[in-house]
């Protein structure tokens, strides 16, 4: 069986279990399962703490996992990025009171607080920067007004919390992450189970990225109605029982498909209709 970690609780885990449902994969029932086994699907479910997915899938315990970039990086384990994912999305940023630094060049001689003290201090040296860096476990927006460090460095997400502190970000963002499936490095790239797993979480991310797209216009007004909707490789085009109409089905971006609507109307498309793609293979 192909035996894959997944997290077990935080941000990661409501959305990996529920884009591994969408992909037809049985997943627990209650939150205290640590293991599972699909056998239709011959696979082997693991949840793990999140920041421990990279490592155990390094091992080569594991085949795959699903874990954040920031904390794959931040592991300094022996794998690699294979998809990203889409959900969970992040920036990782340096933050500190107003007028203590404008850029990474500024933290020199300074101490920076962080939860990811791989990431941080490879960045660091990937700038030429000499600073300390000190590893906290969560809340470190506290680690400035108690003394410990002048600079810290987190996830933002709508700063709010930074500013709640006193704080204000600055310089380039240190890296942005999200969900990804990671592999051990050097792993087969072509194994089937890993290729049909990955085509499947693939299937979800289109599907949820696109929507059907009908509609029924004229023949003259075709190659514009196709140019709105050109579809993946081309729109399928059906003649109507009316002479001089033809019905357009494609698929369009889901972000796009009310302004699309709008202008296929202007060009006299009508029974425009959208609906959800649930599974998808390219």
């Amino acid at each position: 069986m192909l035996r894959i970690a997944v997290p077990n609780k935080g941000s990661l885990s409501g959305p990996a279990a529920e884009m591994l449902h969408e992909a037809g994969y049985q997943q627990r029932r209650e939150s205290k399962e640590l293991r599972i086994v699909d056998p239709v699907n011959e696979v082997e479910f693991f949840y793990l703490r999140p920041r421990d997915i990279a490592i155990y899938v390094s091992s080569g315990r594991l085949d795959i996992g699903i874990t954040g970039r920031d904390l794959l990086i931040d592991s300094d384990a022996d794998a690699e990025e294979i998809l990203p994912l889409g959900f969970a999305r992040s920036t990782f940023r340096f933050a500190a009171k107003p007028g203590t630094a404008d850029g990474v060049e500024d933290l020199k001689g300074k101490t920076v607080a962080t939860s990811y003290e791989g990431i941080v201090a490879g960045h660091l040296a990937e700038q030429g920067i000499d600073a300390s860096v000190v590893h906290l476990d969560g809340a470190v927006e506290t680690a400035i007004e108690l003394g410990v460090a002048e600079v810290i460095a987190d996830v933002v997400e709508t700063g709010t919390s930074l500013r709640n502190a006193g704080l204000e970000v600055f310089g380039e963002p240190i890296m942005k992450s999200e969900a990804v499936v990671i592999r051990r490095t050097g792993a087969d790239a072509e194994e089937p189970k890993v290729q049909q797993f990955l085509r499947r979480l693939q299937g979800v991310l289109v599907a949820r990225t696109y929507v059907m797209m009908d509609y029924d216009c004229r023949v003259e007004q075709l190659e514009k109605a196709v140019a709105l909707t050109p579809g993946l490789e081309s729109p399928t085009v059906s003649p109507l029982h009316n002479e001089g109409w033809v019905a357009v089905r494609a698929m369009v971006p889901a972000k796009e498909a009310q302004r699309i609507m709008d202008d296929l109307y202007d060009i006299g498309a009508r029974a425009i209709l959208t609906t959800a793609i649930h599974a998808c293979r390219l």
